[in-house]
């Protein structure tokens, strides 16, 4: 129990109270079925009874009766722990006991995972996550002792991408699997494909079926294993091969990835990915990864938001500024993150920038031309809430990127109009987002996918640099939803993206001017209504439905709102 309960308790103690035997019997019936309520949130108190029998206290027979003095005294939400209803692991999960997932886990996008190297603590049970500084709390220990889940230790329940479940589909191979990780060395490759149909709206004459993608090759070198005074120290690298046809093409849609594994790299028959190391010092409380990654393996992303195709891996306004090299675009960079407190996590980086179509193999890193160095740093609080362990993630993001990037004002306008006008000039580029998760209920298991998840977030972007400059999102991830099936996971997703004011500006003089706009009229704004059903077929297989809808393709009014079909599945071999 934690240490901050005895105080919290002292500070709450309220003053006796005596009723009856009767009342206490109703009492102690309704305790009863507040302890056992499957319900997240429970009362902040509850009474403890004490019986006395007195001479004064007399009935009306003129017989001793007994009083109850009742102490009202708080509910905690780690003394009571969670309702056992709630943890039962369902009979078809492919989770371990623990929660903790078998690393690494195919088919799940690495990012969400990181870092997934042994502790440097060799017996340490802790295999993803870093241990806190200091033994504390932060921001939770402000919370009611109710409504803090207090732990002297992490709950072993890693927040880990839930679009697959654990397990392998070649089942045979596990014992060579797990000869190699015993010497150092984990693999996983998996298939990840994608096929949508658009079926109204859209273009014309595009209605039509569109198919990408990705066969993923993941390692992991623990050094450690390998020679002892490497401890600490692993190396991480991932191919990968994707191909097909975008399916955004067919609704006009420039800025928005409509589809997860198409973007940025396209038909590739092995993009380079990760090569980057990794090390885990002061024991274990600090992780520092340098080499060739992607900014979005652990800025601005959680497996939540990568449960949905559109925002994978990172918000779209992020993803439209060279600063932010997104998945499966690496650049060079270096990465510190620790643990300042149980409950709150702090990260900063630094990352070469250059332009998101240099480099499309991964391979040819002498070929990028760097302009800049992106800054990011961002701060994460990780509540534990009820006496069922609701896990929440808020993370506030900021990044700043010393590229000089040209006024979008100049769009749509011919250089002599540009150059003509006051106040158009070069400048650097700042990013701001706001992304926040909270599990609402808690159903078949200790892990933290095993609830349903509200979620929301907000993503700005200087517009003088960059396309799209806001973004909205909003939605919820829930499990359990076909009482039967507690291991599936339904989920929908708004988003709004507001097109560049600076853009927009140059799109609407070049129409004045009779200038040819390049695009299907002047962009202001569009909508994307993601909604899927993820179906955990069998350990190493998941099938998901996926409907898609979008207001304003293309960012303007003169495309029919779009509408599309699809279905992804993920194997891990």
């Amino acid at each position: 129990m934690s240490r901050f309960f005895s105080s919290r308790a002292a500070r709450r103690a309220a003053a006796p109270r005596a009723f009856s035997t009767r009342n206490a019997g109703c009492s102690s019936l309704a305790l009863a079925a507040l302890w056992h309520m499957p319900a997240a949130f429970a009362a902040p108190t509850a009474p403890l009874a004490t019986t006395t029998t007195t001479q004064a206290a007399t009935a009306a027979s003129g017989k001793p009766v007994s009083v109850v003095h009742v102490t009202a005294a708080p509910l905690d939400a780690e003394m009571l722990g969670p309702d056992p209803a709630a943890i039962k692991r369902p009979a078809n999960t492919p989770i371990p006991p623990s929660g903790v997932p078998v690393l690494p886990i195919s088919g799940q996008s690495p990012f969400g995972m990181l870092p997934i190297v042994p502790s440097e603590i060799k017996h340490s049970f802790h295999q993803i996550e870093l241990d806190a500084i200091s033994k504390g709390e932060g921001p939770s220990a402000l919370l009611p002792a109710w409504l803090d889940a207090q732990r002297d230790k992490d709950l072993d329940d890693p927040y880990y991408v839930p679009t697959a479940g654990t397990g392998h589909l070649v089942e045979p191979l596990m014992p060579f699997r797990n000869r190699l990780k015993d010497n150092g060395f984990s693999f996983s490759l998996s298939y990840k494909g994608e096929w949508m149909g658009l079926f109204s709206g859209g273009l014309p004459n595009e209605h039509g079926n569109s198919y990408v993608h990705e066969l993923t090759l993941q390692g992991t070198f623990d050094l450690g294993k390998m020679a002892p005074s490497l401890n600490g120290w692993s190396v991480h690298t991932l191919v990968m091969e994707r191909a097909g046809k975008a399916y955004q093409n067919r609704v006009g849609e420039q800025f928005v990835a409509l589809q997860e594994v198409y973007t940025l790299s396209g038909n590739v028959a092995a993009h380079l990915v990760d090569m980057y190391a990794e090390k885990k010092f002061r024991n274990n409380t600090m992780d520092l990864i340098f080499g060739r990654m992607s900014l979005t393996h652990v800025f601005a992303t959680s497996p939540l938001l990568c449960s949905f195709q559109v925002t994978c891996s990172a918000p779209v306004a992020l993803k439209q500024n060279p600063g932010f090299s997104v998945y499966p675009k690496a650049t060079w960079g270096a990465r510190l993150r620790f643990r300042p407190t149980r409950d709150t996590a702090l990260q900063v980086g630094a990352y070469s920038v250059s332009a998101l179509s240099d480099n499309p193999s991964g391979w040819a890193w002498g070929a990028e031309n760097a302009t800049g160095l992106s800054l990011p740093i961002e701060f994460t609080w990780e509540p534990f809430l009820t006496r069922n362990r609701l896990p929440g993630h808020y993370v506030l993001g900021y990044a700043h990127d010393t590229t000089r990037y040209a006024d979008k004002i100049s769009t749509a306008l011919p250089a002599a109009v540009v150059n003509s006008m006051p106040g158009v000039h070069s400048g650097p580029s700042d990013m701001f987002w706001l992304e926040t998760d909270q599990m609402v209920y808690r159903l078949g298991g200790r892990n933290q996918m095993a609830g349903g998840y509200l979620m929301a977030g907000y993503v700005h972007v200087t517009p003088r640099a960059v396309n799209v400059s806001d973004e909205v999102y909003g939605g919820f991830s829930m499990v359990g939803v076909i009482p039967s099936r507690l291991t599936d996971r339904f989920g929908v997703l708004y988003s709004w993206y507001k097109v560049s004011d600076r853009r927009r500006e140059s799109q609407m003089i070049a129409q004045d001017m009779n200038i040819s706009l390049g695009v299907h009229g002047v962009q202001n704004d569009s909508h994307v209504i993601e909604a899927y059903y993820s179906i955990d077929a069998l350990p190493g297989l998941i099938i998901q439905p996926e409907f898609q809808y979008m207001i304003h393709p293309g960012e303007t009014h003169n495309i029919p709102n779009s509408a599309a079909m699809g279905l992804k599945v993920i194997a891990n071999l």
